[in-house]
């Protein structure tokens, strides 16, 4: 298979055993890499002064219910310096995990826990792995096709109780208002 793009071309020399599949088509690169060679890979295509792809501009996942493995996590990267997007996917099974990219990209802390928190995918020595959009007593993955639709979930009591204006009113005084005077 002959690279479309120097991009690609400079992958699959560099990570030769490591790339499963390239395609480009109108300026829409994609490559699907190896779950265990993402890390080293994305790392090179961010240190590369060849590529320097240093902006991660998005990272979620695809389920695809029927095939095994399951997901595929995708790093949409962008390129500042050459004004140039890629794609690059890794294929997770369920109950699999893959490496975080914390270290290379500090926005991939909230992207990885909003995979987690709706797919069930875990990373590997990601430094607060929890949840961020659903509440912590949720159960499941809402965005995994196998979702129930009409399931139920555990009602939770109130965690911030509601503070009412009229019985302390000093709670809601901007602190740049001074107190009223008592005549």
């Amino acid at each position: 298979m002959t690279p479309a793009s120097p991009v690609l071309g400079i992958l699959q020399e560099r990570f030769r055993g490591s790339i499963l599949e390239t395609h480009a088509f109108r300026g829409d690169e994609t490559v699907v890499v190896r779950k265990e060679q993402t890390h080293a890979v994305l790392e090179f295509l961010r240190d590369d002064p060849r590529l320097r792809f240093n902006f991660l501009m998005d990272l979620t996942a695809v389920d695809w219910l029927d095939r095994r493995p399951r997901f595929d996590v995708v790093y949409h990267l962008y390129s500042l310096h050459y004004n140039r997007r890629l794609r690059v996917k890794t294929q997770v099974g369920d109950g699999e995990a893959v490496d975080s990219v914390t270290d290379l990209w500090k926005v991939a802390n909230w992207l990885e826990r909003e995979v987690f928190d709706m797919f069930g995918i875990r990373f590997r020595h990601h430094p607060d792995l929890r949840r961020i959009l659903m509440y912590d007593e949720f159960q499941g993955h809402p965005l995994r096709k196998d979702y129930p639709l009409r399931g139920e979930q555990p009602r939770i009591p109130y965690r911030i109780q509601p503070r009412d204006p009229w019985r302390d009113p000093d709670r809601w005084r901007p602190s740049n208002e001074s107190e009223p005077e008592t005549t």
